[in-house]
């Protein structure tokens, strides 16, 4: 609230509760609800919040004028209790366009100068209709969140939710990361002030505010891409010789619609890539409960070609062995004969989504201490302390975590840059790419 006022908001957040949410797992929800609560301007002229709860019946826990302190909320949010029977989710929708965003509740007259808003937060499959009861709200000026968890049918939140979907449906694996969304709703909200305070958007090395809005700068020496976000340094960019090889994990967590995500992460990796014998090599491995080598380093002689063997990939769907592909990586992936060039540096990329169902620290060690260069990418239920314990020194710049598999491609841009593998400048390739470079551009001011 005090790094960013948000704009006057009616907010009513709608919680299930059904007998598929655990008393646990609904702790959750309420942390979530209080996360965000807790990053938002509250107050009669500001924002009011009331939450729905609903099961097979609908129940108003408070309303939009009950309370006009965040205090006031936190604590009426820690004496909700959940409901535990079925799963009405359109009587609910339906509830908050008839009551809880009404005058007689403390709802304000719709103006362009505050926000309507629904945050709706499901686990399952409705019992009752939600397309109609949610074009109806939408139309009534109510911006839609829809939240899913778990097994939650994808078609329902696409029903409840406003356009555009990418920014108004999220996903979480389970209730044990759904708080990770807090930042993206504490963001939703805020309209004026120091927006980098809130985050660093994406931005590789500088975030930079403006009244109302961010942009991405870079530290000294280094240079914006086309892309606004990333910064690079060398001049080789991504043409210089290097091994990677991708170890992904293939297990039965991850979901096969999650798997073509990750197949389009890969691919978005190569793409920036610029593959031949002398220049990047990339390897495969998908790992669950074996470890399975997709093709080797120097296989494939061109990006096309890469592109077409990860797409065929097959879903392994079965455990978690991190350790042992880590093991694999290390004995095998990076060996002459899979195809490694002595003296050519070495890049792992591990991609996991849960806890490792083995030991995962001494081949972490013997990777990095054999000079590989080690990134760790965790996803959903992925364990922090695996990541770092995976990535190489500095640590932070190495692994990287998000909540959705959707929101895979912006680790993918960041990578892109940070597998930049440095020329040295004092090198005669460098001199002499330097000194074109120069006389291209006085022949052009010449001319």
């Amino acid at each position: 609230g005090t790094l960013c006022r948000t704009k006057p908001t009616d907010l009513v957040f709608i919680i299930d509760s059904s007998r598929s949410v655990r008393p646990h797992e609904f702790e959750k929800i309420k942390v979530f609800v209080s996360r965000v609560i807790e990053g938002l301007d509250v107050g009669p002229n500001s924002t009011r919040v009331g939450v729905i709860n609903y099961a097979s019946a609908v129940k108003n826990e408070f309303s939009l004028k009950t309370h006009q302190t965040k205090a006031g909320l936190l604590q009426a949010v820690r004496r909700i209790e959940p409901l535990s029977t079925g799963t009405m989710t359109g009587l609910a929708i339906q509830f908050a366009i008839s009551r809880a965003f009404s005058d007689s509740e403390g709802g304000r007259v719709r103006s362009p100068n505050f926000n309507k808003v629904a945050i709706v937060v499901t686990d399952g499959r409705p019992q009752d209709g939600v397309q109609d009861v949610s074009a109806r709200a939408r139309a009534a000026g109510i911006e839609i969140f829809a939240i899913g968890v778990g097994r939650v049918d994808m078609h329902t939140l696409r029903q409840i939710a406003s356009e555009p979907l990418d920014e108004h449906v999220d996903y979480v694996e389970s209730y044990s990361v759904i708080e990770k969304l807090t930042h993206k709703f504490q963001e939703a909200f805020c309209v004026v002030s120091d927006l980098c305070a809130t985050g660093d958007h994406d931005c590789e090395q500088v975030c930079v505010s403006t009244p109302g809005a961010y942009k991405c700068a870079c530290k000294e020496g280094f240079t914006l891409n086309n892309d606004g976000k990333t910064c690079s340094a060398c001049s080789g960019g991504l043409g210089s010789a290097l091994d990677l090889v991708f170890l992904i994990d293939g297990s039965k967590s991850v979901r096969p619609e999650n798997f073509e995500l990750v197949k389009k992460f890969i691919n978005q990796i190569v793409d920036s890539l610029e593959v031949s014998d002398k220049q990047a090599q990339v390897g495969l491995v998908q790992y669950s409960s074996s470890v399975r080598q997709e093709f080797p380093l120097g296989q494939f002689k061109n990006k096309k070609d890469i592109k077409a063997a990860v797409k065929k990939m097959s879903y392994m769907e079965k455990g978690t062995m991190t350790g042992q592909a880590l093991k694999y990586l290390v004995d095998s992936s990076f060996s002459i004969i899979n195809g490694a060039r002595p003296g050519v540096p070495k890049v792992g990329i591990v991609f996991t989504d849960g806890r490792s169902q083995d030991y995962i620290t001494d081949a972490a060690k013997k990777a990095k201490d054999s000079g590989f260069r080690m990134f760790a990418v965790g996803v959903g239920n992925a364990v922090e302390d695996e990541l770092r314990e995976i990535a190489s020194e500095p640590v932070a710049e190495h692994y990287f975590y998000t909540a959705d598999f959707r929101t895979i491609s912006k680790i993918g841009k960041k990578l892109q840059m940070k597998i930049c593998v440095e020329e040295d400048p004092c090198e005669c390739k460098s001199i002499v790419k330097f000194q074109t470079k120069v006389e291209d551009l006085i022949n052009s001011l010449q001319q």
